[in-house]
């Protein structure tokens, strides 16, 4: 029971820390932002998406090279994504009158986030049944195999960079760039820390309750690592920013999934994950994303009915994925 106690003090502490890394992270990418001129899109999909996206590449690289679970940290960024797009979205529509979307979001940063999930699920097919010592079960992933969503994460930066070319930034705001920057280094710095502390409490919670740490990956990690993004994104909601709140969703699980994946292969050399468990997870993620755009596309709007429908897809997933782990249901192979 003590061991328990310990554990939830753990998780609840390193979540205030994250919290505090991503304000001070905001605020500073925000200013950044605005001292370099760059459009609102750019800054919410790319900026704002990497920096809040940090918790996330941080759980990765923590669980492959700290505590060799790689798996752990795959499962973290899965369920950070699923959590992103159906929890995130549905708390920004919250906070707002009205959560608005525009075209491009939906046809340009939606559409490639879809691509994106294709890119991994091509790339760990390719890893099971190309590899060797791939097989029906098993995905091997290997540095080579992972430049390709790494070189599509490359092309998405490349679009972006379009969208700045006849952009005409505003004056520059009066922003001393050396501090912000260094500001933003303390955040991450704080990130990382409360990242490890919420792995330690995530493997603590699989050793007690006997259960896989993939599926605390999949929950308490996945939770605790999208806060940023749930703060940038709710913040963004209530100031009426509501294309930095929908980009910052979108732009940061495209960066999860095309980078920090890759990072944690390329740490480790090389990675095994159970292809039996990633296919349907891909296939859930994928659901969850055509969800998002059908809502989103609605009169280009998010209503509060919508995003009630969203959490109720999320606990509808999480249900899912305890009673898997449990052994109640075996509807996934290999959990």
């Amino acid at each position: 029971m003590n061991g328990l106690i310990g554990y939830l003090v753990l998780a609840v502490v390193a979540t205030a820390i994250i919290w505090k890394g991503s304000e001070l992270l905001e605020r500073s990418a925000a200013r950044l932002s605005r001292y370099y001129g760059l459009p609102v899109a750019v800054h919410g999909a790319v900026v704002i998406a990497i920096g809040s996206s940090f918790p996330e590449l941080s759980s990765v690289v923590i669980s492959t090279l700290v505590h060799g679970e790689f798996s752990l940290g795959v499962g973290a960024i899965v369920g950070s994504a699923i959590f992103n797009l159906l929890v995130i979205p549905a708390l920004s529509a919250f906070s707002s009158e009205k959560l608005e979307a525009t075209r491009d979001v939906v046809h340009k940063d939606a559409q490639f986030y879809i691509i994106s999930v294709l890119v991994l699920f091509i790339t760990f097919s390719l890893g099971a049944t190309y590899v060797p010592g791939g097989t029906t079960s098993a995905a091997v992933l290997t540095p080579a195999l992972v430049t390709i969503p790494l070189a599509t994460y490359g092309i998405y930066v490349f679009l972006q960079y379009q969208d700045t070319r006849d952009h005409v930034a505003a004056a520059a705001p009066d922003v001393d760039p050396r501090r912000e920057w260094g500001v933003l280094a303390v955040s991450l710095v704080l990130i990382a820390v409360g990242v490890e502390g919420i792995v330690r409490a995530a493997l603590g919670f699989g050793a007690i309750f006997d259960t896989p740490s993939f599926l605390w990956g999949l929950t308490v990690i996945a939770a605790g690592t999208s806060l940023p993004d749930a703060f940038v994104s709710v913040r963004a909601a209530k100031v009426d920013e509501d294309v930095t709140s929908l980009t910052n969703v979108l732009g940061s699980n495209t960066f999860n999934l095309l980078v920090a994946i890759p990072v944690g292969v390329v740490l480790a050399g090389s990675a095994t994950i159970n292809y039996l468990v990633a296919v349907p997870l891909m296939g859930f993620l994928a659901f969850a994303t055509l969800v998002f755009i059908v809502f989103t596309r609605t009169h280009l709007e998010l209503t509060d009915l919508e995003a009630a429908g969203l959490l109720a897809l999320y606990a509808l997933f999480l249900a899912w994925m305890i009673l898997e782990s449990t052994g109640v249901i075996e509807t996934v192979q290999g959990i």
